[in-house]
């Protein structure tokens, strides 16, 4: 059954329709730079094909939520374990629910990897549930970037080969892809050819205009043209819409985003302004900071395996150790002193966790620790509170222990920086730089130090704020404690305490 979507009109007023069927067969991807009309044209696609097919709409600013209130699709939240939005993926596709998959709110690399979840579940559903749905990527260059950035190579890769099989091979399982991009030479090549429908809008740089120019077959020299389109106004080229470079005017939507372009008002300075700035406020002085409590995190591993020890029958416990004799006391002291001299090492905090568990089994048995070494979760718990190592007046305080529980509720590979922090508050010590922050997580990048610090911050676990000479101050309301200020771009305090040491 062939479907004509009216996108708007061509050039003297007439229709400018897009065959819905070809276009499933063939894909799209769009192009166009801030303020090109780029979300404006996906939304018009999305609500004239809605009553026609199954969509699903990668969303990395919360933007197409909207369409829930309207056309009733059912949004996502993404802030979940990527087991579980793969699963949520398969049901999607299982039961034919259209879906919003809401990215606000996660850094880049959280956003690649809920992303290649998702569409891995859609991609791998059962062939029974392989019906069509329109698979729409805004922003498309985050998840599939034609070079490397900040984020790790195990997000990049996972994201850039969910959007290949997406482009590549989703066709056969009924996923039809429409990416859009503000940048066509930050999207990955191998992405963008599979499209074989193009609406290519507004763009300046040289090199965006070149490939869109080569993408729609038209010569350089009209590659000028793209300057000088208007704000929803495309060339559309494909199958699907025109066989020869088309001017497109998109029509009018009926919802509209949640964010919309800021708008000039009359500027006027207050009198006092010197005051209003520098003066702190009495809700800023008061302490503890007080807020809302946030949702509860996904549990963490520690946790999952808590539950299966204390859903496991008396009857399968653990059998009795092969060494009664063994004083836990001592055995606990040589483990301790193996930990210290582990971290000892400065480039243990750049070294995976496996590589430093193969290395303490090492050392417990050159030691000949007796009974059997702490397994891997036990160990990376160890891990975490050794990289702390608090006096002992602060490790028996309320405010530690209760670090302690609330730090239990992350992921291991975070809980050293957690307790760090905990403990500069505790102790109300100056606030760690980006520099051993970053140590702490394993990383040389401040910047991913510091989307860490927002990451905490968003699961209502501290509150990060600057004085007015712009060093660090981070408050947990839960434990009523703040550190002292501290410089974020000053050294790396680990590297000046052992040089010192040395």
């Amino acid at each position: 059954m062939k479907v004509a979507i009216d996108m708007g009109a061509t050039t003297g007023a007439a229709p400018a329709t897009l065959d819905l069927e070809e276009l499933l067969a063939t894909r799209l991807l769009v192009q166009g730079n801030s303020g090109s009309g780029k979300s404006h044209l996906l939304r018009r696609l999305l609500e004239q094909s809605a009553p026609w097919v199954q969509q699903c709409i990668i969303d990395p600013e919360g933007d197409f939520t909207t369409l829930s209130e309207r056309y009733g699709h059912t949004v996502v939240d993404a802030t979940r374990t990527e087991a579980e939005l793969t699963r949520i993926a398969a049901r999607v596709r299982q039961h034919r629910v259209s879906v919003v998959l809401n990215l606000e709110g996660l850094d880049v690399e959280q956003q690649m990897r809920a992303a290649a979840a998702f569409l891995g579940g859609m991609f791998d559903a059962d062939r029974d549930y392989w019906y069509p749905v329109l698979v729409v990527v805004d922003e498309a260059q985050l998840f599939a970037p034609a070079a490397a950035g900040e984020v790790s190579d195990e997000a990049r890769k996972l994201s850039l080969g969910a959007m290949t099989n997406l482009m590549c091979r989703g066709r056969k399982r009924g996923l039809a892809g429409v990416i859009a991009t503000q940048r066509l030479a930050k999207l990955a090549k191998n992405v963008a050819a599979e499209a074989s429908n193009f609406l290519m809008g507004r763009t300046f740089l040289d090199i965006d205009m070149a490939r869109a120019a080569d993408l729609l077959g038209m010569e350089k020299r009209q590659a000028e043209q793209f300057r000088d389109l208007a704000r929803g106004h495309f060339v559309a080229l494909g199958p699907a819409i025109s066989r020869r470079p088309l001017p497109v005017t998109i029509g009018a939507v009926e919802t509209s985003a949640r964010s919309t372009s800021p708008k000039l008002v009359p500027f006027e300075a207050p009198v006092d302004a010197a005051d209003l700035i520098f003066t702190a406020t009495a809700e800023e002085q008061a302490r503890p900071i007080t807020r809302r409590p946030a949702p509860p995190p996904p549990p963490s591993t520690n946790e999952l395996l808590a539950q299966l020890s204390r859903a496991r029958p008396e009857a399968e416990a653990a059998p009795q150790t092969l060494f009664p004799e063994i004083d836990e006391a001592e055995r606990d002291a040589q483990i301790d002193a193996i930990m210290a001299e582990l971290l000892g090492d400065p480039d243990a905090s750049f070294r995976t966790v496996a590589v430093l568990y193969q290395d303490f089994l090492v050392r417990c048995r050159i030691r000949r620790v007796p009974g059997e070494p702490p397994a891997l979760p036990a160990f990376k718990r160890k891990l975490a509170v050794a990289r702390v190592a608090p006096d002992s007046e602060t490790a028996s305080s309320d405010a530690w222990q209760q670090a302690l529980t609330m730090s239990e509720a992350l992921t291991e590979d975070v809980q050293g920086v957690f307790l760090v922090l905990a403990q500069a508050a505790v102790t109300s010590a100056p606030c760690p730089s980006d520099a051993t922050l970053a140590r702490l997580y394993g990383t040389h990048s401040a910047s991913r130090a510091r989307r860490l610090l927002t990451w905490f911050e968003e699961r209502g676990l501290l509150v990060v704020r600057l004085d007015f000479r712009n060093n660090r101050v981070v408050a947990f309301p839960d434990l009523g404690a703040e550190t002292a200020p501290g410089d974020p771009n000053g050294p790396d305090a680990m590297v000046d305490v052992r040089g010192a040491a040395e």
